[in-house]
């Protein structure tokens, strides 16, 4: 089947090289008069683009043109038509974040990966936890804290020891960093629907950031998470490579 394809690329030379060839094989429209949007380059790459053209609710097909590729697929010039015919479709929905500053100020933003709080100076965060509106820690010192989807799960909150999550299990990974006390606090699985709330406690003493997906706010007092099922994003892979078996391979890695 014919598509419009709309490319995008990310500043690096190998992605630009990529793009030069792709467009004069396949050609090039807008965004908005795609029928799916090929991304070339990294995750951080993929993640841009899939924040870009949220509104325009069309699949993203993204071929690796930078390290791990975790959300891409392998880079190819020849075939580019049949592969996105057979593509297999992923939807993920992002985290929705509201934080708010010591000086109130309200900022908000999206995280497809994670939502992040870490420390902002030498002294250890100390972070109250409530699911739900319910206390559910009372003081967590930490280097930070971090709340992921199953997209997310294999990224910084591998990284912290975090759990993997499968597609499609309706679950979001709450992972600590570096924590102090409770020493061997491993984190917690709650349900898709959860409201996390972190209030960042002595603030002036234990400065806070958080950041989604890039976006960072400094001087957090408190850092509301909810999931946001309004916003779908979809991606595409090859057969036999989707997220879901990524997710099962780097388990036994």
């Amino acid at each position: 089947m014919s598509r419009t394809i709309a490319f995008r690329a990310s500043p690096a030379e190998q992605a630009q090289a990529a793009l030069a060839a792709l467009t004069a094989r396949y050609g090039q429209v807008p965004d908005y008069a795609a029928d799916v949007i090929v991304a070339l380059g990294g995750d951080g790459f993929m993640l841009e683009t899939l924040h870009a053209t949220q509104s325009l609710n069309l699949p993203v097909y993204g071929m690796n043109c930078g390290t791990i590729g975790f959300l891409m697929n392998a880079y190819a010039e020849d075939g580019l038509e049949s592969r996105l015919d057979a593509a297999v479709e992923e939807v993920i929905n992002p985290l929705a974040m509201k934080a708010t500053t010591t000086d109130g100020r309200t900022v908000q933003g999206l995280a497809i990966n994670e939502v992040s709080l870490l420390r902002a100076g030498p002294q250890a965060a100390k972070l109250r936890i409530l699911v739900d509106g319910r206390e559910r820690m009372a003081e967590l010192v930490c280097d930070g804290a971090l709340l992921c989807t199953p997209a997310g799960s294999t990224a910084y909150n591998y990284s912290a020891h975090g759990p993997i999550l499968p597609i499609g299990s309706d679950v979001l990974a709450l992972t600590a960093v570096a924590a102090f006390r409770p020493r061997r606090w491993r984190g917690a699985l709650l349900p898709k629907t959860a409201v996390v709330r972190f209030e960042v406690l002595e603030v002036a003493k234990r400065p806070v950031m958080a950041d989604a997906d890039g976006k960072s706010v400094r001087d957090v007092a408190s850092v509301e998470i909810r999931s946001e099922p309004a916003i779908r994003h979809r991606i595409l892979f090859d057969p036999g490579h989707g997220l879901e078996e990524r997710l099962i391979s780097e388990q036994f890695t």
